[in-house]
């Protein structure tokens, strides 16, 4: 089949920081074919990834959008489409015409008439204003704006102009003002209405992308959005205008990203980033189309705009979850989330994120424990994993154990906020042990002190397997985490575990390890000073720890369970296409009649001899034994519920039938009538084998019945003492 897989300008994001996911994806389904659409592909400076229908990014370009160097496109990728950056993203799209003004402003007035009044606020202490659902009618209104937006954006080639027009923003105004809005957008003022006219523009912006035809979104059997949110938009309007079924998968909800984001009012980027699995959120007001210098934070968004952002992101995750054919969350806490933001648990399939075993297959089979003094930690510095408590704990495992030592190996700092915290780790070190931290990697961290901090990563670093090989005991001790991928590779190395309980952490580690609570220094010291001074039980939790990763957390596994998904989806949502020739004519009787019959051909047998499936036979009936009857024409004849046709009813000299039957008559007609009530026939019971008459035309069946009376009329009436 063909895929559509729509990224977030990258897949980073998608695996919750393990990059690859996507890469190992497309990879491991080489029987199927995939083109890539990626949003928000905007590099540095203002360069485009690559053209609006291009196959591999601009090798100049200062950043990739695309999970693949340029020249390592797997090949069952058939095209790459990013989305466009700079002046044509904020200035795209024809000027609308009076018509065409009128019909943005209703559908615009929707769409910002349902996110006003969305949510309202919990508690007056609670300055963004969480949100609650608007019900079914603020739902309906919110998708009917959307994709009346979308539909206006195809006609005239994009909305960006109108999306920041001066009627867009006396429209958000207008509508915020009025009775019914959240309390806390009353309080909103110019900036404010401003602002979020600025970021609704930017969430609104694929609307506008070149994405939407026969020759793109259009032509692919299946969407898989790697991100909720924005990222899934395009496969909403697939699924709208084309019927493409869509399948979300999050190993991070965008909802939760926004929410951490904006009360952290952009300093904790990276802490939204950790805890929902890589999805940060902006954070702050910008002009439509501007860009921040990377690691610069965002403004602080006022309170109102952060509601108004808020109540929009709820709706559109409604929105999203309500039209996907499936969702996979990355684990349970994903899946509460979602199912507090409206989705359906029917459609939920839990799909944890895959590592590659093969990496740390040499260290997981060595014989060789690692040093069984030595705590490895290993990670992105930022508050959210709290090294700050984990220096104060290992301050009192080295006071009741001397020989104990502390190794810090951290990816390269991606911000100032990350650089920040690094440094005043290393300075609370040095204040807390009295031979300080050493960041020398010639000298031995025994030789230099109990905590060393070492580099992680290709720039001259270890590579996490050499990381969890150097010591016995890997720790983790995040106050905020979303799903744990460095703790599923010490895993996979074979080492025990001392984390906190935070995000994922208890789904992941199950039984193989030590959870204590965060923020708590003194649990924390207690729980590495019981496998340090226990050698052995180490050893024991750390190979069940590598049986358990082995068994749920392989990048083979994840790969498995999407092929299964990419099926289900295609089986119970195939996309229904007028088949045309080589030459655009129509090909009649392209599509066999069998696929309009709205029948489970799944559920059952033909009985043997050429007859009728069996059908569920009435509690009480004598001999228990479903009618099957022969049919005269091309098609089947069937009843509802698990099985076809009708059974007896019970009583002397009484048949009972009820249910649905459907199939072809004589002359290639089809007829189809339901029987919800039970007939009654005075006489000896049939011989519950076939019934001998003929279908007569299209709609009756005619014929003597065993007890000497006859059966004529519609089907599913019987004319003698009968009920429909």
């Amino acid at each position: 089949m063909r895929i559509g897989l729509l990224t977030d300008g990258g897949c980073e994001d998608a695996s919750g920081g393990s990059a690859g996911w996507c890469d190992r994806l497309v990879r491991g389904l080489a029987q199927h074919e995939f083109d890539v659409y990626a949003g928000h592909a905007v590099c540095a400076g203002g360069a485009s990834g690559a053209d609006g229908a291009g196959r591999s990014p601009d090798p100049g370009a200062r950043c990739s959008p695309l999970p693949w160097s340029p020249s390592g496109l797997p090949p069952q990728v058939r095209t790459v489409r990013t989305a466009p950056a700079g002046p044509a993203a904020r200035d795209g799209g024809a000027a609308l015409g009076r018509r065409g003004r009128r019909r943005f402003l209703e559908h615009f007035t929707d769409l910002v008439t349902a996110v006003r009044g969305a949510g309202a606020v919990n508690s007056a202490a609670d300055p963004a204003g969480s949100v609650r659902p608007a019900g079914a009618a603020g739902a309906a209104r919110f998708a009917e704006g959307l994709y009346g937006l979308a539909a206006l954006a195809a006609e005239h080639g994009g909305l960006a102009a109108a999306l920041r027009s001066e009627p867009a923003l006396r429209t958000v105004e207008s509508v915020c003002r009025t009775p019914g809005a959240q309390r806390s957008v009353h309080t909103a003022s110019v900036t404010d209405y401003l602002a979020f006219a600025g970021e609704l523009e930017r969430a609104l912006r694929p609307l506008s992308f070149d994405w939407y035809g026969d020759d793109a979104l259009g032509s692919v059997d299946l969407c898989h959005a790697v991100s909720g949110g924005t990222t899934a938009l395009p496969g909403l309007l697939a699924k709208r205008f084309f019927g493409v079924p869509l399948l979300v998968t999050e190993y991070g909800v965008d909802l939760r990203a926004h929410y951490l984001a904006g009360h952290c009012g952009g300093q904790g980027a990276s802490t939204a980033a950790d805890t929902c699995g890589g999805h940060g959120a902006s954070a702050g007001p910008l002009a439509p189309g501007a860009s921040v210098p990377p690691g610069a934070s965002l403004p602080r968004l006022s309170a109102p705009v952060r509601a108004l952002l808020a109540a929009f992101r709820r709706a559109l995750a409604a929105e999203v979850y309500s039209q996907a054919a499936l969702i996979t969350p990355g684990d349970a806490r994903i899946r509460r989330w979602q199912q507090k933001c409206g989705a359906d648990p029917a459609k939920l399939r839990t799909v944890h994120p895959g590592v590659d075993a093969e990496r740390y297959a040499a260290v997981g089979e060595a014989a060789d424990p690692g040093d069984p003094y030595t705590l490895v930690w290993v990670g992105r510095t930022g508050p959210g994993k709290d090294l700050v408590g984990l220096l104060h704990a290992f301050a009192e495992v080295h006071r009741r154990e001397p020989r104990a030592r502390l190794r810090l190996f951290a990816r390269p700092a991606a911000g100032e906020e990350e650089a920040c915290y690094l440094a005043h780790c290393r300075s609370l070190a040095a204040h807390l042990f009295a031979a300080g931290a050493s960041d020398d990697l010639d000298v031995h961290p025994a030789a230099a002190g109990p905590v060393s901090f070492e580099p992680l990563g290709s720039d001259g670093g270890r590579t996490t397997a050499e990381a969890c090989a150097s010591g016995a005991v890997t720790v983790s001790a995040s106050s905020v985490e979303g799903f744990p991928h460095t703790l599923v590779e010490a895993m996979l190395c074979g080492r025990a575990t001392v984390s906190t309980d935070a995000g994922a952490v208890v789904e992941v580690i199950g039984g193989t390890g030590l959870v204590v609570p965060p923020r708590s220094p003194r649990a924390l010291a207690d729980a590495c000073l019981a496998l340090l001074g226990d050698p052995a039980r180490a050893a024991r939790l750390g190979a069940a720890a590598r049986s358990r990763a082995l068994e749920l957390f392989t990048a083979d596994r994840n790969t498995a369970a999407f092929r299964a998904l990419y099926l289900e989806v295609i089986s119970r949502s195939p996309v229904h296409r007028d088949a045309v020739g080589a030459y655009g004519e129509p090909l009649p009787f392209a599509r066999p009649a069998e696929a309009l019959v709205p029948v489970g051909w799944g559920s059952s047998a033909p009985q043997a001899g050429g007859g009728l499936p069996a059908g569920p036979s009435m509690a009480g009936a004598a001999g228990g034994r479903p009618w099957a009857g022969t049919v005269v024409g091309a098609g089947p004849l069937s009843g509802s519920g698990s099985g076809f046709g009708f059974g007896f009813g019970s009583g002397a000299g009484a048949e009972g039938f009820e249910g649905a039957l459907s199939g072809a008559a004589v002359g290639g007609g089809v007829w189809s009538t339901s029987a919800p009530t039970w007939s009654s026939v005075p006489g000896p019971a049939p011989d519950r084998s076939a019934w001998p008459g003929p279908a007569v035309g299209a709609s009756a069946w005619h014929g003597p019945a065993p007890d000497g009376s006859a059966w004529h009329g519609p089907l599913g009436v019987v004319v003698k003492e009968a009920r429909t």
